[in-house]
């Protein structure tokens, strides 16, 4: 991989901006691939803290990492469904939904490989079998997971038509004007912070609409909300309502630094999901209290 360094970037140290421009890399990866010779500056080894130069060519050739065995573990899982085609499950706030980069056990796929054995989709491969789609490690709620390649593809295309229903409630900063609204905007990655989101509108961007209704107006200008999701991009829901100005309180990464509570990440919850089923054709839907935390916050407020 090429990187050819812009005027706005100059003077920036190389590790910061290699992590900057590939979120799926650390800064202390970078700083280690510095060292072993892996990555060049105009054909030369650089140090670390190497600030660059406007035009500077960067030469980045990281070998493939060992792909790291996924083991399954017998974690607690909160079954809602179960049959041969699919498994719907309530996450709690702060599991990893699948393995990746520092999270390599303890997640729902460590736990879904204990409990459901080899009857998981392998279509997303060894490191998300049965995925179908996610929900952050600090959101709680519901997801569904196939069992079946059949049922994966036929889940995966209702996803992709925006046929499944996905309710979430939150509570964001500040109040409305309106009881409800839709958020039409496109949501890519950030220009400037590459682990972040963004309503950007270029070439990197992709179409995302979240459908909003107050709940209750709470203490402390807080507000419940729901939240519809049309479509699903990554952070969509956090994006979008920090864009409005109400972001979700608990979200120091799109919100307020510092939470006023001792919140482990935002108050966000997947209420309700709704699909066709992949086997009978008959539409399921279902619904899970809010966990013992948010509730105890809306009645705080």
């Amino acid at each position: 991989m090429i990187h050819i360094v812009e005027n706005e970037d100059a003077g920036k140290r190389i590790d910061v901006f290699l992590s900057e421009e590939n979120e799926d890399i650390s800064r202390s990866a970078v700083q280690k691939n510095i060292e072993n010779g892996n990555i060049l500056v105009n054909g030369k080894k650089v140090n670390k803290n190497y600030k660059l130069s406007a035009a500077d060519e960067i030469s980045v050739d990281i070998p493939e990492p060992e792909e790291a065995e996924i083991l399954p573990e017998n974690i607690p899982l909160d079954i809602m469904y179960e049959d041969k085609d699919v498994i719907v499950i309530n996450k709690p706030q702060g599991m990893v939904v699948h393995p990746a980069p520092g999270h390599y056990t303890g997640t729902l796929v460590n736990a879904l490989m204990y409990h459901c054995g080899e009857e998981l989709s392998g279509i997303n491969g060894v490191m998300r079998p049965g995925i179908v789609h996610r929900i952050d490690k600090d959101t709680s709620g519901i997801l569904v997971i196939a069992k079946s390649d059949r049922a994966h593809i036929s889940l995966s295309k209702q996803l992709a038509e925006h046929s499944m229903t996905r309710e979430y409630q939150a509570i964001v900063y500040n109040g409305f004007k309106e009881e409800s609204g839709t958020v039409d905007a496109p949501i890519g990655r950030h220009p400037k912070e590459r682990k972040k989101m963004a309503v950007v509108r270029d070439k990197t961007s992709r179409h995302a609409v979240t459908h909003y209704t107050v709940i209750k107006k709470l203490k402390g200008n807080y507000t419940l909300v729901r939240l519809r999701l049309e479509t699903g991009r990554t952070h969509q829901i956090r994006v979008h309502m920090a864009y409005i100005g109400h972001p979700l309180l608990g979200d120091e990464v799109y919100g307020p630094k510092k939470s006023p509570f001792a919140l482990k990440g935002q108050v966000l919850h997947a209420k309700v999901l709704g699909f066709v089923h992949p086997a009978t054709g008959e539409y399921m839907q279902f619904e899970t209290p809010l966990p013992a935390y948010f509730e105890e916050l809306v009645e705080r407020l």
